[in-house]
């Protein structure tokens, strides 16, 4: 893995991302139908998964690591709101700081460290130049809280969520690069309080049988699974607190700048059940991919057409693509209409 310098890869103001060759190959295109239905789509997380693919390791790190951890940085220094945890969080932090530094170390040995002596603890970041030792569980020995600490060094979003009375709760996470929704509103929601503005999956029972499963997670059991929505510009943070400055790029999609300014924007949502505390960490490692880049690969480019074209117009609404899909969709039937690829 090749880290890019992170002043090379803004994903603000001049928008300078992109992907090399090698994330075009290993991004996980999230469908697996031409026709996009709603289904509890968890399975599980067996590791390790196709070596350089994005299920390899528990935590997947790619070129874009530095750029991310810039981005957040900047984020939690203009919205410090963005990283919190409810007090009965506390033993759910230390889980998930030891968690990620525990697997980081393992599976990226040449970019990181992770030293235990029983309480006491060593931790090197070699691509962030962080050397931090502390004791585990003692909050006094780290310069912050070990949920910022920890999620100032992970690719990716982080929610905790509580489990009680057969249900799952919202109360601590490290959101800076969300798809059009707010940790600081969720915060203390439950499973289908947070999920109630996502249309048709509620009539379906989608969200039944999701919580049934998610609250049966036991430890060393991690499960997965891929969400989408599309996005213009390669903009991480499309909070609804951020708005005003991403909102009216909706408005802005031609049939001439369609494939450069369009993204499809894929989450890998990993879950897993913390040994101690018992509450559940749920990952969201989001992938970025311009559709200029993404009808290299003619097969996504046909199915994605045919996704577009039959989706349900409260699912298009629901995404944010209502005022650009025609568009998306007329900018792909080209490749629709050339020869049925191999799968």
């Amino acid at each position: 893995m090749r880290l890019y310098p992170r002043d090379t890869q803004a994903f603000r103001g001049h928008f300078t991302y992109q992907n090399s060759s090698e994330a075009i190959r290993r991004f996980p295109f999230p469908f697996p139908e031409d026709d996009y239905i709603y289904s509890v789509n968890i399975e599980p997380h067996v590791l390790p998964g196709p070596e350089g693919s994005v299920y390899e390791h528990m935590l997947d790190i790619d070129e874009h690591y530095l750029s991310e951890t810039a981005e957040r940085d900047m984020v939690l220094r203009e919205d410090p709101d963005r990283c919190l945890a409810m007090p009965h969080m506390r033993q759910a932090c230390w889980d998930l700081l030891e968690f990620v530094m525990t697997h980081y170390a393992r599976d990226y040995p040449q970019h990181f460290s992770f030293e235990r002596q029983g309480d006491d603890c060593v931790w090197v970041n070699h691509p962030l130049n962080i050397r931090q030792s502390f004791r585990m569980g003692e909050e006094g020995t780290l310069p912050t809280s070990p949920l910022e600490l920890i999620g100032r060094q992970v690719q990716g979003d982080i929610a905790l969520l509580d489990q009680r009375d057969g249900d799952l709760f919202m109360d601590a996470g490290v959101i800076t690069s969300p798809a059009d929704w707010s940790l600081a509103f969720d915060a203390g929601m439950s499973f289908k309080q947070w999920h109630g503005p996502v249309p048709l999956a509620h009539e379906m029972g989608i969200f039944d049988r999701a919580l049934k499963y998610l609250c049966a997670i036991q430890v060393g059991g991690p499960v997965r699974r891929l969400n989408w929505t599309m996005t213009i510009h390669p903009r991480m943070d499309s909070s609804p607190e951020t708005f005003a400055h991403w909102g009216k790029d909706r408005t802005t999609i031609t049939p001439d700048n369609v494939g450069q300014d369009v993204y499809l924007r894929v989450e890998l949502q990993t879950l897993v059940r913390m040994p101690r505390s018992h509450a559940l960490f749920f990952g969201i490692r989001t992938y970025l991919i311009s559709l200029e880049d993404l009808v290299t690969h003619r097969a996504w480019a046909r199915r994605l057409h045919r996704v577009l074209k039959g989706l349900p117009e409260e699912l298009a609404d629901y995404k944010g693509l209502s005022r650009y899909r025609e568009t998306v969709v007329d900018w792909l039937a080209h490749y629709d209409r050339q020869p049925e690829p191999q799968y």
